[in-house]
């Protein structure tokens, strides 16, 4: 009981800039669990065959482990580890465009890629309001 009233109070505590990595741990938690539980369907959402490779569920599985440290990290509003977030999560849209570009992968991919812009954008103007 005490654990979890500790955690609650420093979410109720938490800056601007780590309820945005709440917010998208939130996300990544959702796609983690889509990763590992239904791979197939959530891969059909865009398009992509199903697989029935273990791979699909290790990517899952190393989502839910991001999700675990931007949760940690936005509890305890670890500044540092916010920001290197902000420069983690652009990346991702020039490396799927860089897939995409090759050929490798459908351009749907790139939505997600988005989303990880936007969140990582939304991180950084936070931490500059701060």
């Amino acid at each position: 009981m005490r654990f979890s009233r500790k955690w609650l109070k420093r979410a109720r505590a938490m800056g601007r800039a780590a309820r945005t990595l709440f917010a998208f741990a939130v996300y990544v938690s959702a796609v983690a669990a889509l990763l590992i539980f239904v791979p197939d369907t959530f891969l059909g959402w865009f398009g992509f065959p199903p697989t029935h490779e273990v791979w699909i569920r290790i990517v899952g599985m190393c989502f839910g482990g991001l999700a675990f440290y931007y949760v940690f990290g936005s509890l305890e509003d670890l500044r540092p580890f916010i920001r290197l977030t902000v420069f983690a999560r652009s990346l991702t849209l020039p490396f799927f465009a860089v897939l995409v570009g090759l050929g490798l992968t459908k351009p749907v991919l790139l939505l997600f890629g988005v989303i990880d812009l936007a969140g990582a954008l939304w991180t950084a103007w936070a931490l500059r309001r701060a």
